[in-house]
């Protein structure tokens, strides 16, 4: 098998196109829509049996192991597995909050444990704790 790793934009992970230097992010594979020139990202040879068909570095399985995400959807500040278990805690061993976030746990709504500080002070509670509104 043709190893397909690379790293996309923002040192995600990615999926190599057969071009061998055009590099999708890995939650455009099997999106149904072909990114790489041949559509090899669409085949149903990767596509037919999600997730087990693709190779294992595009896939994050949630601590529900019935539930998984692309693995460029780990550590990207949203709640993609319901649970926040792409973003907090051993199993995505994210970094913490970087300088464009605010840390505040519990979060309410998509995010986990960091809000995008261009959400700071929009009259929108997004920290439990009201921080992102009054200490942000």
């Amino acid at each position: 098998p043709v190893n397909r790793f690379c790293a996309a934009s923002n040192n995600r992970t990615g999926f190599l196109c057969d071009d061998k230097v055009t590099c999708i992010p890995a939650s455009q594979v099997c999106d149904r829509v072909s990114n790489c020139i041949n559509g090899e990202d669409e085949q149903e040879e990767l596509c037919g049996d999600l997730p087990h068909s693709l190779p294992g570095h595009l896939v994050f399985y949630c601590s529900n192991p019935l539930v998984w995400v692309y693995a460029d959807q780990r550590c990207n500040g949203r709640n993609d597995c319901g649970d926040c278990s792409d973003e907090m805690g051993s199993l995505a061993a994210c970094p913490l909050c970087g300088s464009e976030w605010w840390n505040c746990s519990p979060v309410l709504y998509e995010y986990c444990s960091c809000v995008p500080r261009r959400l700071c002070r929009d009259g929108v509670q997004h920290c439990h704790s009201w921080s992102d509104e009054y200490i942000c």
